[in-house]
């Protein structure tokens, strides 16, 4: 044999002896890989198979409570009852359908903002004035009228009267941009005001009485209040404006004003260490949730009478100081 096939035979085995380390570091190598994945789709699938019972146990839990079918609003309500004492539902979402179930029971004489306390602009005002009354109500919507209240023209749109000034620099007659009023009589269900609003895409109407005669506005935001609860303008601080003057003698006062804003105003002593709201204070002293129209007297010459509220709350008060 030659010294170059000694040389080719030595290095054979050398040759083979190498490649079976590789092949079996392959092999294992593809094994383990093989084993982890295996393990992390069983780790997943396991984790999923948690996540489905926890979500089925939250499902059946509220569809039990509708095993058996309500009959009516008052046993749904129950149903919705039990799924907020279930913690099924948070407060803010059982308080929002209350809210709705509420709507399809309420008139809009309910909700409206009374005749008293509708600002309005007559349809010969000048542009210095009308602008003077936006700035100081800060309302983005104002009914037009004639000589009176009940007289209604049309509808003014803040905004609209921005746009007119840049294109009519010179001129200025309301008729020119004032659009069209929505008149509804204040009969009608806030569910079904709600959806003429969606419908017709207005934000305000203007409310009257069986003799035609003004007796309030709604606006849609008084009707989403009533599903989600007040609604604060932009740039509105807290308590703002929730004491005003008709006269020398009678307010208008927000539900939610703080005991201590009211005793600072009125110099008087009523204790917030019961309700922090004069809203609170008058239902502790009436004893029970007072309805609209519900005259309540406090300290002999604090005369309340109940303007809005509903079966929740007070949200708003006419005092009279009588001497």
């Amino acid at each position: 044999m030659s010294a170059e096939a000694e040389t080719e035979a030595a290095a054979e085995p050398e040759t083979e002896d190498d490649a079976v380390p590789e092949a079996e570091a392959e092999s294992n190598s593809d094994s383990t890989a093989e084993q982890a994945a295996a393990e992390g789709a069983a780790t997943a699938e396991n984790q999923e198979e948690e996540h489905e019972k926890e979500d089925d146990g939250i499902l059946d839990r509220f569809f039990r409570l509708f095993h058996h079918e309500p009959k009516d609003k008052s046993q749904l309500a129950d149903v919705i009852h039990e799924a907020r004492e279930s913690e099924i539902i948070d407060e803010n979402t059982h308080d929002m359908i209350e809210g709705v179930f509420e709507i399809s029971e309420l008139r809009v004489r309910d909700i409206m903002i009374p005749r008293s306390q509708i600002i309005v602009v007559h349809d010969d005002d000048t542009e210095e004035n009308i602008l003077s009354i936006i700035a100081s109500s800060r309302h983005s919507r104002y009914p037009v009228v004639g000589e009176d209240i009940d007289e209604i023209r049309g509808l003014l749109i803040a905004k609209d009267l921005l746009i007119y000034r840049n294109t009519h620099p010179k001129t200025f007659n309301i008729r020119d941009f004032m659009r069209p009023a929505t008149v509804i009589p204040e009969s009608v269900r806030v569910d079904r005001l709600l959806r003429k609003f969606q419908k017709e895409r207005y934000h305000l109407a203007v409310v009257v009485d069986e003799f035609g005669s003004v007796s309030g506005l709604v606006t849609i935001e008084d009707v989403l209040e009533q599903i989600v609860g007040d609604i604060a303008d932009e740039g509105e601080k807290k308590g703002t404006d929730n004491i005003k003057a008709v006269n020398s003698s009678s307010y208008l006062i927000s539900g939610v004003t703080p005991i201590e804003d009211f005793n600072e105003k009125f110099g008087t002593e009523f204790s917030n260490d019961d309700a922090e709201t004069i809203a609170g204070l008058i239902i502790k002293t009436c004893g029970h949730l007072p309805v609209k129209g519900e005259t309540i007297v406090l300290a002999g010459k604090f005369k309340f009478r109940v303007v809005n509220a509903d079966k929740r709350r007070v949200k708003q008060l006419e005092l009279r100081l009588v001497k």
